[in-house]
């Protein structure tokens, strides 16, 4: 029993002596790592409005933006927050998965694709963020990737609200051109957004808010009236558990594109955000709160209006529209690759000018 005893006490020691070899480790590969830059160090493209210091200097190797995740720069929250964001709305899928059907029940496949697609935002937020520093192209193409996460998780959106959120008379109105107009919003989203970034080469950087606002806004607004029209209507009587958390959804959106839209907290204490309280690291935030409130608020309408949705959309209808979000990512990406090409030809004539 002793030796038994002993043995497990010294496997406990052998982990603890590990365990203290990792702050040693990083600090052993931290003096290989450069220090942040100014943002006259880098290309204007790459510089925030108001942000100052904290960029990374660009055409280190992988591991140098890889290890950056420990490390202290103006992209550090902006990669945390979606990073546990994502793993958020992975236990969420895991909690879901335990009492829905996502394989056997066709009316689960809106609420999986909403679940997925909020999971490939922010896993592709992530990457943009980590990644997106190392050059000129991958800056571009990490963050069009980016851009794609925003577009799919749009129709990830509408065919939650419209499959599960909407009422009879509007479903009367709009059924058969909602989610074909969604996967084209989503599109154009993608497709603005993308644009915008390319004319970040030449034109003031409001131009590219406008490229990337306005597609989107108005994908919002189509989106979310399934959503706006319940709202409308509710009332201090209802016993509709699944409104608060749409309630929630639209205060959470509205407040993260305003920090979206305007940088406030930087214009307001410039040169003290640009670690920490930057306006689109608040933006993260809320966005992350919007998606949570929205998959508890699909979870709860899948639950709660089985009956209706039932009624109002044909067996057939899951599987078109899962076919409509595999549309929009292949457009996505062919919308990219043909941005992404204009970007390198900018590069080729820019080398050959000099």
């Amino acid at each position: 029993m002793a030796t038994i005893v002993m043995e497990r006490i010294g496997r406990v020691f052998i982990s603890l002596q590990h365990i203290r070899q990792v702050p040693r480790m990083l600090t052993e590969a931290a003096p290989s790592m450069p220090g942040t830059i100014k943002d006259t160090e880098v290309p204007h493209y790459f510089r925030e409005r108001y942000v100052s210091t904290g960029y990374r200097p660009l055409n280190q190797n992988w591991r140098y933006y890889l290890l950056s995740l420990f490390q202290g720069h103006n992209e550090t929250i902006n990669i945390w927050t979606h990073l546990l964001a994502f793993l958020v709305f992975l236990v969420k899928f895991r909690q879901l998965a335990e009492t829905v059907d996502f394989v056997g029940d066709p009316h689960s496949w809106p609420l999986l694709i909403l679940v997925l697609s909020s999971m490939t935002y922010t896993a592709f937020s992530v990457v943009a963020h980590l990644l997106g520093g190392k050059s000129e192209l991958c800056h571009y193409a990490f963050f069009f990737l980016d851009y794609v996460g925003v577009a799919q998780y749009q129709y990830g959106s509408a065919v939650v609200h419209f499959y599960y959120a909407v009422d009879e008379s509007l479903h009367r109105d709009v059924h058969g051109i909602f989610m074909p107009a969604a996967t084209l919003l989503s599109c154009l989203s993608c497709l603005g957004c993308c644009y915008g970034k390319y004319c970040n080469h030449s034109l003031p950087s409001w131009v590219r808010k406008v490229c990337q606002v306005v597609p989107s806004a108005l994908a919002y607004i189509w989106d979310n009236s399934p959503v706006a029209k319940r709202l409308l209507s509710w009332s201090t009587a209802s016993d509709d558990p699944a409104l608060l958390y749409h309630f929630g959804q639209v205060a959470f959106f509205l407040s993260c594109a305003f920090f979206f839209t305007v940088p406030l907290l930087e214009r307001w204490f410039p040169g003290r955000c640009d670690f920490v309280g930057q306006s689109h690291q608040v933006f993260h935030i809320f966005l992350s709160c919007c998606t949570l409130c929205q998959i508890h608020a699909s979870h709860l309408d899948f639950v709660g209006r089985r009956e209706l949705y039932s009624r109002l959309h044909g067996s057939g209808e899951a599987a078109l529209f899962v076919g409509l979000y595999v549309i929009t990512l292949v457009v996505c990406a062919l919308i990219v690759a043909f941005m992404l090409r204009k970007v390198k030809q900018v590069f080729d004539l820019k080398t050959k000018t000099k």
